[in-house]
């Protein structure tokens, strides 16, 4: 008799998966408190971390838009260390993953579609 799977199991969900949530609320958490004013208003977007588990790259947004990443990034950069000590006390990983920061593309395209949408005239009525 063949063994049935339970679809709510959590071995369902991919282990990368899995682990890219657990590190970006990890990472949330971690920066929530902290007091960085360049971190203000930053939101932690998604993790995406590498079949191997060394390398994860973490997408951020913030309410500054483009003209804030410079300054973000630096703050992020001099974190690194702290943040990468914060996933290995929280997680249980054979290696804590060495982070790297970009701004989320889709956020940004989103956005950018957006304002493009904007700039559009309204619909005519002519049709109708």
């Amino acid at each position: 008799m063949a063994r049935q799977r339970n679809h709510g199991s959590p071995r369902q969900y991919p282990r990368t998966a899995r682990i890219n949530e657990l590190l970006r609320e990890i990472l949330a958490d971690e920066l929530e408190h902290l007091d960085d004013d360049r971190l203000q208003l930053l939101t932690i977007t998604s993790v995406s971390i590498e079949g191997d588990l060394r390398h994860a790259v973490v997408f951020y947004d913030s309410l500054e838009g483009e003209e804030g990443d410079a300054e973000i990034l630096e703050a992020l950069g001099e974190l690194r260390w702290r943040l990468q000590g914060a996933i290995g006390r929280q997680a249980r990983m054979k290696h804590t993953p060495e982070l790297s920061f970009e701004p989320d593309p889709a956020i940004r395209a989103g956005a950018r579609i957006d304002s493009l949408l904007a700039e559009l005239p309204p619909p005519s009525d002519e049709g109708s």
